[in-house]
């Protein structure tokens, strides 16, 4: 029998619930490394990969003055490193450095909520989970 249909705002719903779940575990644990929501994101992003400074900030959904502010006050700390890329002189690369990347899994570790929440999941549902959220989120060649 197949299952009964969810309407898109039920999972809207659902989303928000859970996103707001993981970015008040995710404050709290930036908190604790002494960093602002804005720095300890700007870190879990530049975790994936050097980025470029514009880059960064169309991921992060701010301005770029907002994010020179951030990375100063992470590259003050030690956290990331401002690199001139070799394709184009004008553009700065962003590179995460080893403390950064210690204190990006330092605020993951420290996400007690969130961590609880997954380890109700057995490896069947979070394989199913990380299929959905790619299918829904991720650009696929194709589906762009």
């Amino acid at each position: 029998m197949p299952a009964a249909p969810v309407d898109t705002a039920r999972l809207m719903e659902l989303l928000s619930l859970a996103l707001g779940v993981y970015y008040g575990d995710f404050t709290l644990a930036a908190a604790s490394e002494n960093l602002t929501a804005s720095q300890g994101k700007a870190l879990a992003v530049l975790r994936r990969g050097p980025l470029a400074m514009r880059a960064l900030a169309d991921t992060m959904a701010c301005d770029a003055s907002n994010i020179t502010g951030i990375i100063n006050r992470l590259e003050k700390r030690g956290l990331v490193r401002r690199e001139t890329s070799p394709a184009d002189r004008r553009v700065t690369t962003l590179v995460i450095t080893a403390e950064g990347e210690r204190i990006t899994d330092a605020i993951r570790a420290k996400m007690r909520t969130t961590h609880e929440g997954l380890d109700k999941l057995d490896n069947d549902d979070r394989a199913a989970l990380a299929t959905l959220l790619e299918r829904a989120f991720l650009p696929h060649p194709g589906n762009q």
